[in-house]
């Protein structure tokens, strides 16, 4: 339904109806009345019903193997995907990321979204078993961030592994001695949102 069909439905201009849904216009009883006519529902739901979904801001990249000074977008960039209003996570920040590249293809392939937590800000501790975005620095600065399945071997001792089909991208990497890099726990994956081709 257009807002020049809500507008007819309820008697009001389209700018009216504009106006009412940004909050620039009072929405008073007489509105929601008129607008619970038109979608068929009571009164209070035009106000009140909760969403079912979360939005959450795509904003960077996670490939394995690239190395460089940053891994977000220009603002320009960005975009959106919903995810579910999830109540465990409603007062955490959420972030984006989109897979590039093999390093994850037999979990994630590339364009995959993966929906994470703020390591820090949620206070979290490490899980076997569970999917992390990581970022590793070099000693120039340079960076690669990443999305790895943490693990532990026999000997107690936590790995970052890859789930690909790519032999270049089938080491696993130790989570507290790389000799190559410094490796920090960005956040854990809650949720990837992928395209169906």
């Amino acid at each position: 339904m257009s807002r020049d069909d809500v507008a007819a439905g309820i008697d009001a201009h389209p700018i009216t109806v504009s106006k009412l849904i940004s909050g620039k216009m009072k929405l008073t009883q007489d509105w929601m009345a008129r607008f619970s006519t038109v979608f068929g529902v009571p009164p209070e739901q035009i106000i009140t019903a909760p969403s079912a979904t979360r939005i959450v801001k795509v904003r960077s990249h996670v490939e394995a193997g690239a190395w460089e000074s940053h891994s977000e977008w220009p603002e320009e960039e960005w975009y959106s995907v919903a995810i579910p209003d999830d109540p465990r996570y409603r007062t955490l920040e959420l972030f984006g990321s989109e897979t590039r590249g093999p390093s994850m293809n037999r979990r994630y392939p590339e364009q995959t979204v993966l929906v994470h937590t703020s390591f820090i800000a949620a206070g979290e501790r490490l899980e076997v078993g569970k999917r992390y975005i990581v970022e590793r620095e070099r000693p120039d600065g340079t960076r690669e961030t990443t999305v790895k399945t943490l693990s532990r071997d026999e000997d107690g001792r936590l790995w970052l592994m890859p789930e690909s089909t790519d032999p270049r991208f089938q080491a696993p990497i130790p989570i507290d001695d790389d000799v190559e890099a410094v490796v920090r726990v960005v956040g854990r994956v809650i949720y990837s949102v992928q395209r169906e081709d």
